[in-house]
């Protein structure tokens, strides 16, 4: 076991070395800014306590990505969803668009979402995690053909669903449409 100041030091390094790379998995598994800080902070927590299995530090990407996406699961194992009606009246205050949202980066993003999750995990681990198909595969516990199916398939399907709203705003615009 290490003592606490080489401990200290250890995780303060596996914080700054991947806080930014966490919170932008957790951004895009969430949608939301503040439980994607909380889904990090969580992973720390749980990374501190943990801190002593970490035998290899060249794992340590992988392995905080592994905790994330767990605490990620945990969160709708624990939520019971209200499915009251929705108010009609309530409008889109357009004032309030986040920046995230808009543009071309909001399209791909709003493509990604739409995707189902056996898809849109994979894709987000390989290009935001930089898992290989072999590390993919060993944490979603499939075979690595399967994850290159499923990111060929989900690459078609984003494709597709982009070349979709393209096509709908060529239509549009030939239409006359706004």
């Amino acid at each position: 076991m290490l003592n606490v100041s080489a401990r200290q030091h250890q995780f303060d390094m596996l914080v700054r070395a991947h806080a930014s790379d966490l919170y932008r998995f957790a951004y895009w598994l969430c949608g939301e800014d503040a439980r994607a800080q909380d889904l990090v902070q969580e992973t720390f927590l749980r990374a501190w306590r943990a801190l002593d299995s970490l035998r290899d530090g060249a794992a340590a990407k992988p392995w905080l990505l592994t905790i994330l996406r767990r605490e990620h699961a945990r969160a709708f194992e624990r939520k019971r969803l209200d499915l009251g009606e929705l108010d009609e009246g309530i409008a889109d205050d357009a004032s309030g668009i986040d920046p995230e949202r808009a543009g071309s980066d909001a399209q791909v993003r709003a493509a990604i979402l739409q995707l189902e999750p056996k898809y849109r995990e994979p894709l987000l681990m390989q290009v935001l995690g930089g898992f290989s198909c072999e590390e993919i595969a060993a944490e979603l516990h499939c075979k690595p053909g399967a994850v290159m199916t499923q990111l060929f398939r989900a690459r078609q399907k984003l494709r597709a669903l982009l070349e979709g709203d393209e096509g709908m705003n060529q239509k549009e615009a030939s239409h006359g449409l706004p």
